[in-house]
């Protein structure tokens, strides 16, 4: 965090010891050293909160962006069906004359229980 050398820390020391003096030096140290800890704790904080903060704008931002992604999905698709609707659906013109075109479909054939045709039962029933 700070650029001390050992020399710097030397002389600290020494000065300490001279104004503070031999007794009372140890707890000078001690309340130091919390305070130092207390410091380092509160830095650590400050700089998780702003980490914090930046996530969340890169996360906002993210989101806002997924956001009109899928907004412009929704329209293009939303689009597409209108088109197809107005293609399946006939004009107000062709409203007028239906056009009915026969469907051709197979005959229906029951099966009975037993897993025969009942036509096949209608035609013996009719022998």
């Amino acid at each position: 965090m700070f650029d001390i050398s050992f020399m710097e820390i030397l002389v600290i020391s020494i000065v300490a010891l001279i104004v503070i003096g031999p007794e009372r030096l140890p707890g000078v140290a001690r309340t130091v050293g919390h305070l130092y800890a207390r410091l380092r704790g509160f830095v650590y904080n400050v700089r998780t909160d702003i980490h914090n903060e930046m996530r969340m704008e890169e996360l906002k931002k993210m989101q806002s962006s997924v956001h009109d992604t899928v907004q412009s999905i929704e329209e293009s698709v939303q689009h597409e069906v209108n088109q197809l609707k107005n293609t399946v659906t006939p004009s107000s013109t062709d409203e007028s004359t239906p056009n009915h075109s026969p469907v051709p479909q197979a005959p229906l054939q029951s099966h009975a229980p037993n897993g025969e045709s009942l036509d096949s039962e209608r035609g013996k029933e009719k022998n």
